[in-house]
Formats: structure tokens, C-alpha cells, sequence
């Protein structure tokens, strides 16, 4: 679902009054393009994006591609990934697909073992028709937001309206304005 702009802005604007969040682009969104394209891609990420076709058209993921997803996103505790069975991955991932309520979407996923806000965002963002960011302390400080001591729903929907105007308002795709917003914290931001 797409606002128009001035009502997309006005919602962002109350949200981010109403949990004292700054939000904006550290760049100028003319350069989102220019900086995306300077972004290099790990092998992993290409195979997972081969994957997309294949799982949107099965509406589920399986074991090995999670395995996938969470070494791609989280390596040093993707072997949490093991504890679930292939039967709960796909129950699981199967409603976070189908469902029609945001709040059910992303934090569906959390209940699996091995995915956090940050990989069940991974997953909406490679594998769901709908656009989705990727939360990462990289792409979270590009547009100006430190990383929460503890996700909610409150900031993910804050973040994804704010990601989504931007993608709209540029007409490019969810996974150009991650790649910029990945690759502009990690070219500029202090260390």
C-alpha cells in the first residue's frame, strides 16, 4: 500500500514525533544510484537473489535456503538456524508470505530460531512481493538512526514507510536504496 507523497511524509512525520525519531537520508537522494553502483557483490548475495523467483513462486522457504539467508546476514549465530525443522520453516515462512497484516509478517519470522528482526527483514526484503529494507546498523545510520536497544513494530513500520516514500519518490527498487544506504555508512560512517 502507497500513500501519496504528502501524506506518506505527514504519517512519518507523526510517527517520528511521536517516538522522537529523526529520520533522513545523510545523502543527497540524487546520489542513491551513483552510490549503489559502487556496491560489490558477495557471491552469497547473487545466489540468494537467484533464489527469489523460485520462492515467491513456492510462497515458503525450506531449511537450506534460511541456512542461506541467515549465514548471508548473520554468520556467527546462523547455526541457530539448525534448531528448527524443515516442516516449521515452511509453516512459519509459508504465513509470513500469505498473511495480509504487517505486524504478522515480520514478526512471524522472529519466532524461528536463528532469525532476529534484522534476518526476518532480510527475508521480507529478498523473498516478499511487497518492498521491505533491510535493518542493519549500516543502512539504519544512513538515515540518521542509531539501532534500537530492542526492535518493535512501531519502529520497523517507521522505518519501512520512510524507505518505501524514498524508493517511490526516486522510482528505483527496495534493493538499490539498501545497497546505497549499506554502502554510502560504509564509505562514511566513523568507525
Amino acid at each position: 500500500m502507497y500513500f501519496s507523497q504528502n501524506t506518506a511524509c505527514s504519517i512519518v512525520i507523526a510517527m517520528s514525533l511521536k517516538w522522537n525519531i529523526s529520520m533522513n537520508l545523510r545523502f543527497d537522494e540524487s546520489q542513491i544510484e551513483k552510490v549503489a553502483n559502487r556496491y560489490e557483490f558477495p557471491r552469497e548475495e547473487t545466489d540468494l537473489m537467484n533464489l527469489n523467483i523460485g520462492i515467491q513462486c513456492m510462497g515458503f522457504l525450506n531449511k537450506e535456503q534460511l541456512q542461506l539467508v541467515a549465514r548471508w546476514k548473520a554468520a556467527r549465530s546462523a547455526w541457530h538456524v539448525e534448531k528448527n525443522t524443515n516442516e516449521y520453516i515452511v509453516d512459519i515462512t509459508s504465513f509470513a508470505f500469505s498473511t495480509n497484516n504487517e505486524r504478522s509478517r515480520i514478526e512471524s519470522l522472529t519466532i524461528l530460531d536463528g532469525v532476529s528482526w534484522p534476518t526476518a527483514s532480510v527475508i521480507l526484503h529478498l523473498f516478499h512481493k511487497d518492498p521491505y529494507p533491510i535493518l542493519d546498523f549500516r543502512a539504519l545510520w544512513s538515515a540518521n538512526l542509531e539501532v534500537p536497544n530492542q526492535y518493535s513494530y512501531s519502529f520497523w513500520q517507521l522505518y519501512v514507510s520512510f524507505c518505501r516514500e524514498i524508493a517511490k519518490r526516486n522510482k528505483i527498487s527496495m534493493r538499490v536504496l539498501d545497497r546505497a544506504m549499506w554502502q554510502y555508512s560504509k564509505e562514511n560512517q566513523p568507525k
